[in-house]
């Protein structure tokens, strides 16, 4: 079964922790011991997992993405969001993560986040368990 979280975005550019949305989907579905699949169905926003703790991180990842990738680059993708498919394709759609003791495994400080590269928007998540 695919679980949906719904996550809507305020800026064109922002990281938004959907750590305990997630987690609160390991713990509906009981899962102890598991695989843990977070996917992201949009061409212009994208998953990450990183520090939690310091907001200055996710400040940091979009400034250096707007960078890397500016918004206007004379690209030939008419609709005026061609960077943020680049950086979607950049930072990836999916993460895969283990569960265990009914929590999902991190490093120190990690999180979930989705990345938003052409917001505001409503974007979706899609949460899949594979029970151990």
């Amino acid at each position: 079964m695919i679980e949906r979280i719904s996550v809507k975005t305020e800026q064109r550019t922002e990281l938004r922790d959907i750590t305990e949305n997630v987690q609160h989907i390991v713990d509906k579905q009981n899962v102890s011991e598991g695989l843990l699949y977070v996917y992201c169905p949009h061409t212009t926003a994208a998953l990450t997992v990183n520090e939690n703790c310091d907001p200055a991180v996710q400040t940091d990842i979009s400034n250096t993405m707007s960078k890397l990738v500016p918004a206007n680059s004379g690209y030939t993708h008419a609709e005026g969001n061609a960077d943020a498919h680049v950086k979607s394709s950049i930072i990836g759609s999916s993460k895969t993560l283990f569960i265990e003791k009914g929590s999902i495994c991190f490093g120190t400080w990690q999180g979930i986040y989705l990345c938003e590269f052409d917001g505001p928007r409503t974007r979706e998540v899609w949460v899949k368990i594979i029970k151990e």
